[in-house]
């Protein structure tokens, strides 16, 4: 994992059916909210991506619920980068109430260029950038994990 970040959702009205049960296609809203808050948290808010003529296109979706969530519910969407190349991203999440594991997900991303063909992204700027974020990230996990030793 190379970098991980907690988003709070509150359940809207709105993504209930009539028994107040958080509709299905909700948690794939709640993933892209917590994929961007996690990006944006990194200093690599999607807009920086758009703007070098980059951008991430979902391939690959799945959630697995184990609990309902329901209306007016305080959430925790927790989001971790699990892997990623100069061609794909995988991000997994947890929908947290509480410490109660509501509904977990992945989504697999490729890099698409302004004409939606996958393109490479060590050819863009942002891709440096990228590997400096991730880089810091492992040195401040491996420093974390020496202090608790």
């Amino acid at each position: 994992m190379f970098l991980t970040h907690q988003t709070p959702v509150r359940v809207r009205y709105a993504e209930t059916d009539q028994m107040g049960v958080v509709y299905h296609s909700n948690y794939f809203i709640w993933f892209e909210i917590g994929r961007a808050e996690l990006l944006r948290n990194a200093g690599l808010a999607y807009t920086t991506f758009e703007e070098q003529g980059l951008a991430v296109a979902v391939v690959d979706a799945g959630c697995r619920y184990r609990r309902p969530a329901l209306y007016d519910d305080q959430l925790v969407i927790e989001t971790s980068l699990e892997s990623f190349s100069s061609r794909k991203l995988t991000f997994t999440y947890k929908v947290l109430r509480d410490d109660t594991l509501l509904a977990e997900g992945t989504t697999i991303h490729v890099f698409v260029d302004r004409t939606g063909r996958s393109t490479d992204a060590r050819n863009y700027p942002i891709w440096k950038e990228f590997e400096e974020i991730i880089n810091e990230n492992k040195e401040s996990e491996k420093a974390e994990a020496g202090a608790q030793v």
